[in-house]
């Protein structure tokens, strides 16, 4: 199992941080302030082994009915420019109680065409890992 000793997630872990521990199961470990995280060190999810990947929704979905919450957002971030800020693969649970509240997600929405839509299909189906 892959384990960093400075990273701050591995450290809660171990127990060397204290948390509030809501979910523990063999890979993975959820605290309070909604977070799941894999209990294998890994800086960004396609890092992650599969049986990780895995157990963590299930956990998260627990978490999820925990907070009583009936809309939310599960959300996921993958280096800097995406706004991960520790290195070490983690899953927020986010109650969405009302439009002010919670998570507030704006990007700029695309409309490509048809041929554009054909090109990206293309080029992923290509690029899936077998």
């Amino acid at each position: 199992m892959s384990h960093d000793a400075n990273c701050i997630f591995c450290k809660i872990i171990d127990g060397k941080i204290p948390s509030m521990k809501l979910v523990e199961t063999e890979k993975s470990f959820a605290f309070v302030g909604a977070l799941i995280i894999p209990k294998y060190h890994a800086a960004k999810m396609h890092e992650l082994p599969d049986d990780s990947l895995a157990d963590i929704l299930p956990v998260a979905k627990k978490v999820a009915i925990a907070t009583g919450a009936t809309e939310y957002n599960v959300l996921q971030n993958n280096g800097r420019l995406a706004h991960q800020v520790v290195d070490h693969v983690h899953f927020h649970v986010i109650p969405k109680p009302s439009q002010e509240q919670g998570l507030v997600v704006g990007w700029p929405s695309t409309h490509p065409s048809k041929e554009e839509l054909q090109q990206v299909y293309e080029k992923l189906l290509s690029q899936l890992p077998k």
